[in-house]
């Protein structure tokens, strides 16, 4: 690792910075893992698109269909591809907490920087705050490896920004992927100040949360590398004019991306959100793939409807 635990807030701050993507995985036709695909990828957004780190295995990945030992390889292949020139969050997140450790101390033997672990699924817990914060401080104690909590519906509940706070105290607790109502992560902002970052994986609110809140990490979806192409990259454009305090020109920028958005939006079928974004990477020269059951491949249809939407919003290859 580049720090000890007791560095990690200080190495973060400083390193775990700008544009950070969450993969799509590549799977063939067969359900197999496409690991030249996502090699070919990673290269392409790292050299290509500049984008400074990578969210690996998380549920963009598929992560729920994909067996331990695909999901420790799929943190191999990018630390392995990244070398050094983007940074890497490797989501350990799962339901069993011994699986958790598990990938979390293979995410640090392996050399990822960062990991990133989403609030427990509870079952029949109501009052859940001591038994999250018990959860992460039992990871905290077992790894050194600077760890990203995540919270999103999904948990069945939101931590709360007094929560995460709390949290935040650990000593390798860098950041936050805070998936809940913007007045929430405003608070959290506020209560933290820079022991941590705190982010959401909203591109629309980004350039919002850089002019309002000061953040300096976008942690993470797709957009990065389906708003952008080697020959087109606004959203890098409208970060760097916003690091900068240009926000009249980067909001210039920003805006004349929304026919790019509203093509996505307006073509993703509801149901298949890594079916479609997978079908417009390739309509951008990237390696899509199948998605793994259950989830379900777009057909001709509603590829016919994506295709005609990219061609038509503007976003040069």
């Amino acid at each position: 690792m580049k720090y000890k635990r007791n560095e990690a807030k200080e190495y973060s701050r400083e390193n775990m910075t700008g544009i950070w993507a969450a993969a799509l995985n590549p799977f063939n036709e067969d359900g197999s893992f496409n690991e030249p695909g996502l090699r070919s990828n990673i290269r392409h957004w790292v050299d290509d698109l500049d984008i400074q780190g990578l969210f690996i295995a998380g549920k963009q990945g598929e992560f729920f269909s994909m067996s331990l030992a695909e999901r420790k390889r799929n943190f191999e292949i990018a630390v392995e591809e990244c070398d050094g020139k983007a940074g890497t969050i490797m989501s350990a997140s799962d339901q069993n907490f011994e699986t958790v450790v598990e990938l979390a101390k293979h995410a640090q033997n392996c050399g990822a920087d960062y990991i990133v672990v989403h609030a427990p699924v509870l079952h029949f817990v109501t009052d859940q705050d001591d038994t999250v914060f018990n959860y992460y401080k039992a990871l905290c104690d077992q790894v050194d490896i600077g760890i990203a909590m995540w919270s999103h519906p999904d948990s069945g509940y939101l931590m709360s920004p007094e929560l995460c706070a709390r949290v935040a105290e650990l000593p390798n607790i860098v950041a936050i992927k805070y998936s809940v109502p913007r007045e929430m992560y405003v608070r959290l902002t506020h209560l933290v100040g820079d022991k941590i970052h705190v982010s959401t994986a909203s591109e629309a609110e980004w350039l919002s949360n850089i002019e309002e809140l000061n953040w300096k990490l976008y942690l993470c979806s797709s957009p990065p590398y389906q708003l952008q192409s080697k020959n087109d990259q606004r959203m890098n454009e409208y970060t760097r004019l916003a690091f900068e305090g240009k926000f009249d020109d980067a909001r210039r920028v920003r805006d004349s991306l929304e026919p790019v958005r509203e093509a996505i939006k307006s073509s993703k079928p509801g149901g298949k959100p890594q079916a479609h974004g997978k079908y417009w990477q390739e309509l951008l020269g990237q390696v899509g793939g199948s998605v793994r059951s259950p989830l379900l491949q777009l057909n001709e249809s509603e590829k016919a409807i994506t295709r005609v939407a990219f061609e038509n919003c503007g976003l040069k290859l």
